[in-house]
């Protein structure tokens, strides 16, 4: 009789231990670091093991299997977690998938690999981007543009652009930082480059990888970009075999009629904007606000993110999962863009209320997607030449800076099939 129920006691232990192996990451106000949960789910997918994303439920949440030594990890990095067994798992999932609920789930299975387009030198301004996989622990590789130009890119997923200047003006930093060491050193790079690659102007070498990338996303690529990293890509495209550079920048003059031979079919994001071709002006174009000299409080600073229908828009909705629905604005050499030289077939997923500035915006290109975040530094207001890179271990909790993260995401989600 005892040793019956021994065995009766040993057969119901694996059940036991079944039903608590789940972990809930919280992405709501209780999540201790937001930041560095990115980086524990993003790892455990890159491990071999899937994850649940829930979206718009306490502030877009992740559920795994308690695998991989995954508590361990998250407590290592003050990333909060609750456990759960599969009962409560169940009741959440059923509560997030009710068609009553603005809510969803949706299945992390492979994440992307990542490179980000960075030259080998020192710049004197850091990347947010690279700030936050480096913060988050998720790896990713260098590229330029000898390898965009080789092909490379093949070997990625997921592209990220920051502050570039695809027209071959060197971030049109000439009036007022042409005599320092740093910007003659990355005049002389550049054209070195240029002539190694066979291209006569640096210009025409730009353009060629900013060709290169847009071909990268219609192939399926996924691109980020912040920064001047937005609409100079934008401006290189619609001016392919226009000179749009200022002598000072390539030793000949524009193209009088550049303006008139835009063409805007072969931009993303932006249409009927205007170039400037003043080599003193640190605008390239009126796509961003600083051209129209829009200036603000600080205090009063701010961008919302639209809500978007989780289980009929799962890509918009998971590209806007945060905490706050509004986010502090941050100044960049292109802060936000002017509405009305955003294309209508972009969606919108975040702007400045009452000032046609958007901020945040997503869209489709052949079989990939791009995505495109104005500004330098969510965490610096007015990030300026030579200042100090952010330390994120002051800002675990950062709005802005999930919005970076939440990119990094989904290219690895499998939208889960709703019953019928």
């Amino acid at each position: 009789m005892i040793k019956r129920s021994l065995l009766l006691l040993l057969s119901l232990l694996p059940a036991a231990v079944y039903a608590q192996n789940y972990v809930l990451i919280s992405m709501d106000e209780e999540q201790t670091n937001h930041l560095k949960a990115y980086g524990v789910v993003f790892n455990h997918i890159n491990d071999g093991f899937t994850a649940q994303w829930l979206l718009n439920y306490r502030g877009g949440s992740f559920i795994v299997e308690e695998q991989n030594d995954i508590i361990r990890k998250s407590r290592l990095r003050n990333v909060s977690l609750e456990t759960l067994n599969s009962s409560q798992v169940d009741r959440i999932i059923s509560e997030v998938e009710s068609n009553s609920s603005n809510t969803s789930v949706v299945n992390l299975e492979k994440t992307p690999r990542i490179a980000v387009y960075t030259p080998d030198q020192a710049l004197p301004w850091d990347d947010a981007v690279t700030l936050a996989l480096t913060y988050a622990e998720v790896e990713y590789d260098k590229i330029w543009d000898v390898e965009v130009l080789e092909g490379k890119l093949n070997e990625y997923d997921w592209l990220h652009l920051h502050h570039e200047d695809f027209t071959g003006q060197y971030g049109k930093f000439w009036q007022s930082y042409r005599t320092m060491p740093w910007y003659i050193a990355q005049v002389n790079q550049m054209e070195e480059m240029a002539k190694m690659l066979g291209f006569q102007k640096v210009s025409e070498q730009k353009k060629a990888v900013a060709r290169t990338i847009k071909e990268y996303v219609g192939n399926g690529g996924f691109l980020f970009a912040m920064c001047s990293g937005t609409d100079t890509f934008d401006i290189a495209l619609a001016a392919e075999g226009i000179d749009i550079a200022p002598q000072q920048f390539d030793g000949d003059p524009v193209d009088p009629n550049a303006q008139q031979l835009l063409d805007f079919n072969k931009s993303l994001a932006f249409e009927n904007f205007e170039i400037s071709l003043d080599p003193g002006e640190y605008e390239h174009a009126n796509v961003d606000v600083k051209y129209r000299g829009n200036r603000i409080d600080r205090s009063l600073d701010f961008f919302t993110l639209f809500e978007f229908s989780a289980k009929w828009d799962p890509v918009p909705t998971m590209l806007t999962q945060n905490h706050v629905s509004s986010v502090r604005g941050f100044y960049g050499q292109t802060t936000a863009f002017q509405k009305d030289k955003v294309k209508s077939s972009v969606v919108v997923l975040g702007e400045a209320p009452g000032r046609e500035q958007i901020k945040y915006l997503h869209g489709n290109y052949g079989k990939g997607t791009f995505t495109f975040y104005a500004g330098h530094d969510p965490e610096d207001y007015t990030h300026r030449v030579n200042d100090p890179p952010t330390d994120l271990a002051l800002h675990p909790n950062s709005p802005g800076y999930r919005l970076i993260l939440n990119n990094i995401l989904f290219p690895a989600a499998k939208k889960k099939k709703r019953k019928t």
